[in-house]
């Protein structure tokens, strides 16, 4: 499993962006300092407030708006699926396409959004074929 930690403004203004998105809240992991959202049986996001993330860490801080710390990826099932998650990333207040789209032909094809803390999301499609034949079928695209 992988559990994706991000430092949020307001919680629950960030868990309904994450449910408007389609994960679903765990109440069991979750208060008013943090929210544990269901990705996926293995992607799991916990969403803490800037306060209580600090606790985990001597570190400051990134403010996402302004500046870049990770882009977090995840795949789709087609290119439509691509589409409906950063459209609907949009609608619940994201900032669509903080990247250029991803367009390498038949193979592959990526969107990205931020969301309402700036955190960079990429969303990607690729053809299980291409898939098979790792870096060679880029190379010889």
């Amino acid at each position: 499993m992988i559990f994706i930690i991000l430092p949020v403004t307001d919680v629950a203004k960030a868990t309904a962006f994450y449910e408007a998105i389609g994960l679903r809240k765990n109440p069991a992991f979750s208060n008013d300092v943090a929210s544990s959202m269901v990705w996926s049986d293995v992607i799991h996001v916990m969403l803490l407030s800037r306060d209580f993330f600090a606790t985990f860490t001597p570190k400051e801080i990134a403010d996402a708006h302004r500046t870049a710390q990770v882009a977090l990826c995840v795949s789709e099932d087609s290119r439509e699926d691509v589409d409906r998650l950063v459209e609907q990333a949009g609608a619940a207040g994201a900032e669509m396409d903080p990247g250029p789209k991803q367009e390498l032909g038949e193979m592959m094809y990526g969107r990205s959004f931020a969301d309402l803390d700036g955190h960079h999301w990429e969303v990607m499609w690729m053809d299980p074929a291409a898939a098979a034949q790792g870096a060679q079928a880029f190379e010889a695209a």
